[in-house]
C-alpha cells in the first residue's frame, strides 16, 4: 500500500521527517524500547476515554458480544493452513511455520507505531491517525516506498497481547482510529488481538489499509469489523500489475472485484465533524507514461462506484528499491503527467478528490 505523506509520531521518536528515515531509525529502538512496557493491560484512564466520547460504538463489538467475531476468526486461521488469505493462493501451511510468498509463516512482524498525520485530513484529525505498520507484503512492487518494511522484513516479532495493547495506546493517546497498514497476510493475527482489546475497552474505528489485492471470501469475513476501507488500486491492466509486482495474477480482476464488495460493506466515506467513521477511500498512485492506466481507472470508479466516491490521486511517485531496472519507472512523473491525471479525474466526473 501507498502512504501519501510523510509524518508520524511514534512512541520512539516525537516526529518523524521522513518515511525513510523512519525506518532506518526506529526499528531497533521500536523493539527495544516501545513493547517493553506493553504486557501490561492498558484501560483507559476517564480523561482519556473523554477524548473518544463522541465515537459511536463499532459493529465489531456486538459481533464479540454475539460469538460472531469468534466463529470469523476460526474460520481465517482454517485459511492458514493451506494459506489462501490473498489472491496468490500460494496454499503455505502457514500455521506450522510454512512461509508463504509474503515471507510469514505462523509469526508476525511489527514495524512502528504511532499517531500519523500524514494520511489525508479526514483520517488525521486533531490527534493523528493511529497508525501500526505490518512487516512483509503479499504484492512486493518492485518500486515499493517501503522496501525496507514489505521486502526486507524489518520490524520486530510481536504477540497477540502486545498488538492489542498497541492498540490500546494508541487510542490512549488519543488518536481517532486504528490504522492497520498492510494487513492482508495477517487478517487472524489482527482479528486475534481485536478481541483482546475488546476485553480492555477498545472502541476505535478499524481502518484496513491495504494494496487492494484481497481475497472476497476474507473481505466478506472482515464485514462488520473494519469501518473504513484504504485500498490502493496500483493497475489497470493485469499484464503491467504481473511485470511490476511478483507476477500477481489477475491483479486488475481481483482488486476491482474486491473493492466493490468494501463499497457495498461500508459505502461512500462518512465524516463526522472532519473525521471519517466509515466508509471507502480509494488510493491510485500516478506513474510515469500512465503505467498505473489512471485514465481507465477514474472511469470505472465513476461507472462502477459513483462520482461521489472519495479518491486520493497521489502525485508522490519517486523511484525506490529496483524501480531503476525497470524503465520508465526510474523517474518521477512530470508535473504535466500530474496534472493530466487530475484532470482525467475531474473529466470523469469525480467530486471527492482527496490529498
Amino acid at each position: 500500500m501507498q502512504v501519501p505523506k510523510n509524518k508520524l509520531e511514534t512512541t520512539v521518536v516525537s516526529v518523524t521527517p521522513s518515511r525513510r528515515k523512519f525506518v532506518h531509525g526506529c526499528v531497533a529502538a521500536f523493539g527495544a524500547t516501545v513493547l517493553s512496557g506493553l504486557s501490561c493491560n492498558c484501560n483507559q484512564s476517564s480523561a482519556q476515554k473523554s477524548k473518544n466520547s463522541n465515537v459511536a460504538i463499532p459493529k465489531y463489538i456486538e459481533l464479540e458480544h454475539s460469538g460472531e467475531l469468534r466463529r470469523r476468526e476460526q474460520a481465517l486461521w482454517t485459511m492458514l493452513e493451506n494459506c489462501s488469505l490473498c489472491p496468490r493462493l500460494c496454499g503455505a501451511n502457514r500455521i506450522r511455520g510454512k512461509k508463504g510468498l509474503c515471507a510469514t509463516g505462523d509469526k508476525f512482524k511489527v514495524s512502528s507505531f504511532g499517531p500519523h498525520f500524514g494520511e489525508e485530513a479526514p483520517l488525521v484529525g486533531k490527534r493523528g491517525s493511529g497508525t501500526i505498520f505490518f512487516s512483509n507484503c503479499n504484492m512486493l512492487c518492485v518500486f515499493c516506498q517501503n522496501w525496507e518494511i514489505n521486502h526486507r522484513g524489518d520490524g520486530r516479532v510481536t504477540t497477540h497481547v502486545e498488538l492489542a495493547n498497541i492498540m490500546l495506546k494508541l487510542q490512549n493517546r488519543g488518536c481517532h482510529n486504528i490504522n492497520l497498514v498492510t494487513p492482508t497476510h495477517l487478517v487472524p493475527h489482527i482479528v486475534r488481538s481485536l478481541r483482546l482489546a475488546i476485553d480492555d475497552g477498545l472502541r476505535l474505528p478499524i481502518l484496513y489499509n491495504t494494496s487492494g489485492y484481497e481475497s472476497l471470501e476474507v473481505l466478506k469475513l472482515l464485514d462488520g469489523i473494519v469501518d473504513v476501507y484504504l485500498p490502493d488500486f496500483k493497475y489497470q491492466d493485469s499484464k503491467t500489475a504481473a511485470r511490476f509486482s511478483n507476477g500477481a495474477p489477475n491483479y486488475q480482476a481481483h482488486t476491482a472485484a474486491a473493492i466493490k464488495e468494501m463499497h457495498k460493506q461500508v459505502g461512500t466515506l462518512q465524516v463526522t465533524e472532519g473525521i471519517a467513521t466509515r466508509g471507502l477511500l480509494i488510493r491510485h498512485l500516478v506513474l510515469p507514461e500512465n503505467l498505473a492506466g489512471t485514465d481507465k481507472f477514474v472511469k470505472w470508479v465513476a461507472s462502477e462506484l459513483g462520482t461521489d466516491t472519495h479518491v486520493n490521486i497521489m502525485g508522490q511517485y519517486s523511484p525506490q528499491y529496483l524501480a531503476n531496472d525497470y524503465p520508465p519507472l526510474s523517474r518521477r512523473p512530470t508535473s504535466k503527467e500530474i496534472t493530466q491525471a487530475l484532470n482525467w479525474a475531474k473529466e470523469a466526473g469525480l467530486t471527492n478528490l482527496n490529498g
